[in-house]
Order: structure tokens, then C-alpha cells, then sequence
């Protein structure tokens, strides 16, 4: 049965964005961190997307924030606890996404144990592009993913590095818990990641595909949450 709510705007009702974390080599090593013997991965709200011609927004007690490019994965049909063989004919398309991270507040939570929510999960922490249906990219292993900071190139790499593929990926998280029609899977950010600040401009593309543009601007601290 076709679904009755239109996947080429997943963003407006779609419930879970799930973000794959050190699923590259290269970007593992610029953090200090070891690779990873299986998936890590954590959650964002669906509150933190955000598309082209709206800001994102650095969190008032963010001071160093960072952009991470990725590939995102659609899930087209339910997925529960299935098989590698099988996870591609859940797949309904594709999406450029960032997955923005405050990180000097992740730093700050890793140092004390503490979740990593205030970090990845905040308004705006998840722009995305256009949806790209799955007919247009025959092999997403094939592909050229960008960022550009007010011109400048900083991330540049292939999704034919990622450590896990997309099938693996989708089978692992499945057998955890169901992937429903509507989710995003974000696979992992190349090598280049860096700080924006407010006013710079983020374009960010995969090859012969799809682009987008954001515009960074500074978030306030909210009156009702000063200290008096």
C-alpha cells in the first residue's frame, strides 16, 4: 500500500533521525578516537531539522561549533531485524544532511559521562536538502560528498570509505529496535570537519547530484533561563 504522507518531504512528519558516529577512518583519527569494532550511534529530535532559506542556529552555550557532512539514508517501508541481503528494499531515497555538533559541549559531556543530547540535538542540528529518490543514485557507495565554508572547501570524500555499509547498517540498527517509514539514517562524516561562526555561509553537495546552502547566525539565551 503507497503511503499516504509524501516522502520528498520527509522532514515534516518523519520521527527519528539517527546519526552514525566514526564511520570513517580518516575522520576517527582527527578526533583522537579508535575505530570502532561496531556501529555507534545516537539520536536526534525530528525538531532538529532545518531546510534552505531558514539559519542555523548556534546554541547560546555553544562556543565552537562544528559541521560534519553526510549522506543520509531514507527509510522507505518498515524495518524490523532484517537481514543484510534484504535492508536496500527498505531504502526509499537519499538526502544531504550535516549533523552540526556543538563540540566544546561534547567535549564537556564525554568528560563528565554524560549524554551527548545538548551537543547533537539541539534546534537546527540537522539541515537537510532536497530528497533524492533511491533511482537516482543506482549505487550510494558511489558517491562524492562537500562542504564549502564561505568558499573554501573543508570536507571533501567518498561514501565508498565508509567503515559499515548502508546495508549493515540498516540491519544492525533494525535488530535494536524498528526503523519506521520516515527515518533518517545519517552514515558518517569524511575527514575536515571544523568550527563555523556566526554570519559564515556552509554549501555543502554530493557530486552531480544535489546541493544545499545555510547561513549561520547566533543564538540568544533565553531570558526565562538567566540566573539572577
Amino acid at each position: 500500500m503507497a503511503s499516504s504522507k509524501p516522502l520528498s518531504r520527509f522532514w515534516e512528519w518523519g520521527r527519528n533521525i539517527v546519526c552514525v558516529g566514526r564511520n570513517y577512518a580518516e575522520h576517527a583519527k582527527e578526533m583522537g578516537s579508535a575505530l570502532p569494532a561496531e556501529p555507534l550511534f545516537f539520536l536526534k529530535p525530528s525538531s532538529a531539522y532545518v531546510r534552505e532559506g531558514s539559519p542555523i542556529e548556534r546554541p547560546y552555550y555553544c562556543r565552537e561549533l562544528h559541521h560534519e557532512v553526510e549522506l543520509g539514508v531514507l527509510i522507505g517501508r518498515r524495518a524490523r531485524a532484517v537481514p543484510q541481503d534484504a535492508a536496500m528494499e527498505h531504502v526509499a531515497g537519499y538526502a544531504l544532511c550535516l549533523d552540526m555538533t556543538a563540540r566544546d559541549t561534547q567535549q564537556r559531556c564525554k568528560d563528565k559521562g554524560l549524554p551527548w543530547t545538548l551537543a547533537k540535538g539541539f534546534g537546527s542540528s540537522c539541515p537537510v536538502s532536497e530528497f533524492v529518490p533511491k533511482e537516482k543514485i543506482p549505487d550510494p557507495h558511489k558517491l562524492r560528498i562537500w562542504l564549502k565554508v564561505n568558499g573554501k572547501l573543508r570536507q571533501e570524500g567518498d561514501t565508498s570509505s565508509m567503515i559499515f555499509s548502508i546495508p549493515y547498517l540498516i540491519s544492525y540498527i533494525s535488530h535494536i529496535f524498528t526503523l519506521e517509514e520516515g527515518d533518517l539514517i545519517l552514515t558518517g562524516t569524511p575527514e575536515g570537519v571544523g568550527s563555523v561562526e556566526a554570519n559564515d555561509e556552509i554549501e555543502a553537495g554530493i557530486r552531480d547530484v544535489v546541493s544545499m546552502k545555510f547561513k549561520v547566525v547566533q543564538g540568544a539565551e533565553p531570558r526565562s533561563l538567566k540566573r539572577v
